[in-house]
């Protein structure tokens, strides 16, 4: 039996645009209004308007919200100011990623019921919040499933400050990178979040769904003057790529530790909390340990000398064998060439080795191995 996907409030919006919708994580999505080349450039040389309202928010509160998520994390939430965020992950007991995750602390660890938002991928909301859910026993702490509760948008490129200024009498220039507060946008009450997945310079902000077209309408009208233009999903994708940012499912996956991923950095084993224990800590320590003594795969990206298009699982192979496997790939608009992020033999994984290609259906494709990120922007 077939589930009709999930409406963002912006549904409408996209259907007036002429959007090409898509079906992800049980959500219907614009994937595209026009070009989703003209969308990548205007996100990286101007600005580009998001509709995010997928992704999946968690409020966790209570005395004891902190240990409990520092329990249910890899990270030390104790350490997160009020106002900031930090990337983590959750991870299973055998040290496998369920998800990656962006946790934002809104109020005083003093306060009665200290109050933190998770905000998970679409595609693993729900198993985060089960996880949470099951994890919060022996807490005093909440777990509230709060993705009905917010619509989020993102304004994303280098035009994006002054375009959120014009509309916003909130204090941007003191909103440092992963960082929120709340505030109010175009007369719409908002946590203002400067955060994002395309390697710009961005905002992302929550608000009531009642309040996302109102909101939307204010930042298309503020941001054309300077050449902002609605964004869909696959520039997003395209984005992050070159930005060398991860995709759960393709870079992160439940068979991947952070340290075969190359992020045992946000694994912290020592915690501000009344203990360091944490779901999948002695597994996550042996990977540690493992990566040490003998280095996994290493994240790496390729770049075409061909004009042929990897795919995600297509082999990386080097002196006639199979050294690693593509986990995303695309055109890159910026470079103007096919580019690739894939886990190869530490072996291979230098910048410039040579004789690296990438099977494409039975053809080995020239490509060369380059340190990630193939796009970095000008502060």
């Amino acid at each position: 039996m077939s589930t009709a996907p999930r409406l963002t409030a912006l549904d409408a919006v996209h259907r007036a645009l002429g959007a090409t919708m898509t079906d992800f994580a049980g959500w219907d999505m614009p994937l595209r209004y026009g070009s989703e080349r003209d969308e990548h450039v205007a996100v990286r040389t101007k600005a580009g308007l998001f509709d995010l309202s997928h992704m999946g928010e968690i409020t966790v509160s209570g005395p004891q919200a902190v240990d409990f998520l520092n329990f249910a994390l890899v990270g030390n939430i104790g350490s997160i100011g009020v106002g900031r965020a930090r990337y983590t992950m959750i991870c299973a007991e055998d040290g496998g990623i369920l998800d990656d995750l962006i946790v934002y602390r809104l109020s005083e660890a003093e306060a009665e019921a200290p109050q933190y938002m998770v905000v998970a991928n679409a595609s693993n909301a729900q198993v985060v919040l089960d996880a949470l859910t099951a994890r919060a026993e022996g807490f005093d702490a909440e777990v509230r499933d709060d993705r009905d509760a917010y619509a989020l948008l993102a304004v994303q490129g280098p035009e994006s400050p002054g375009i959120l200024k014009s509309v916003t009498d909130a204090d941007l220039d003191g909103l440092k990178y992963y960082a929120g507060l709340p505030g109010t946008v175009a007369g719409v009450p908002a946590l203002i979040a400067r955060t994002g997945y395309t390697g710009e310079d961005g905002f992302e902000l929550f608000v009531a769904p009642g309040d996302a077209e109102k909101l939307w309408g204010a930042l298309m009208a503020a941001g054309e003057p300077v050449g902002l233009i609605p964004a869909g999903l696959s520039c997003r994708d395209t984005l992050r790529l070159e930005a060398g940012m991860p995709l759960y499912g393709h870079e992160l996956t439940a068979g991947l530790t952070p340290f075969d991923a190359g992020l045992g950095r946000v694994v912290k084993f020592e915690k501000t909390s009344q203990s360091d224990t944490f779901v999948g800590r002695a597994a996550l320590a042996a990977a540690a340990e493992r990566a040490e003594t003998a280095p996994p795969r290493k994240l790496v990206g390729l770049i075409a000398e061909g004009r042929r298009i990897p795919r995600a699982g297509f082999s990386v192979v080097a002196d006639g064998r199979v050294i690693g496997e593509v986990t995303s790939g695309a055109p890159s608009p910026t470079l103007g060439k096919p580019i690739a992020i894939a886990y190869v033999d530490a072996a291979h994984a230098a910048p410039g080795t040579e004789g690296v290609g990438v099977d494409i259906r039975g053809t080995h494709e020239p490509y060369e191995v380059v340190a990630l990120p193939f796009y970095k922007r000008q502060k």
